[in-house]
């Protein structure tokens, strides 16, 4: 799958979990669909592009990409 739909997916995901009241839920929210719904290699792929620079990433996504690489 390319960067660039795994970008867009993760920001779709982002502005769901977005609407959460404390920013807290919404990165643990996010965190937590990551390591459900997507696969080994996909979320592979979107830590390394957010330690490339995570270029496209919107800022709630990006907090939850690192804390799948953590």
């Amino acid at each position: 799958m390319s960067i660039e739909h795994l970008t867009n997916m993760a920001n779709d995901i982002g502005a769901f979990f977005h609407a959460e009241p404390v920013r807290e839920d919404g990165i643990k929210g996010m965190v937590n669909h990551l390591q459900r719904f997507w696969t080994p290699r996909m979320r592979r792929q979107i830590v390394e592009h957010l330690r490339q620079g995570g270029e496209g990433l919107d800022e709630l996504p990006r907090q939850a990409v690192q804390r799948l690489e953590a």
